[in-house]
């Protein structure tokens, strides 16, 4: 059983699961792309910490940092699982939008996972 994030309990009164596999890796892209390293003290380097590249000025530079920052990340983290196809990151004021495409090495069926945050100010 894949645990499901955010962490919740079902109506049983236990861990609520994860409602299929293809929801539980795009919840693990999720943590990876928002947690940023250090925050888990068991797992320093886990996260990218694309939440801190928000309100860097938009730029070329910027958008290809982020897309291998997010890259570099997944593959650590998720390699195992998932090969990334391509990220893409747009921030428009304080929200940031990334979309990551990917294929499930287990099915090798291609996704599309879009991940909108704010960040308050």
């Amino acid at each position: 059983m894949d645990i499901a994030f955010p962490y919740r309990v079902d109506g049983t009164g236990r861990t609520a699961a994860a409602e299929s596999d293809d929801a539980h890796i795009r919840e693990l892209i999720e943590q990876v792309l928002f947690t940023v390293p250090g925050e888990r003290v068991m797992r320093p380097d886990f996260g990218c910490g694309l939440l801190q590249l928000v309100f860097a000025p938009n730029s070329e530079a910027l958008a290809a940092t982020l897309q291998a920052l997010v890259q570099g990340a997944l593959q650590q983290t998720l390699g195992t699982r998932i090969r990334v196809d391509d990220v893409t990151a747009h921030s428009v004021d304080a929200t940031l939008t990334v979309a990551v495409r990917y294929t499930v090495l287990r099915t090798q069926s291609t996704r599309t996972a879009s991940f909108v945050r704010e960040v308050p100010a």
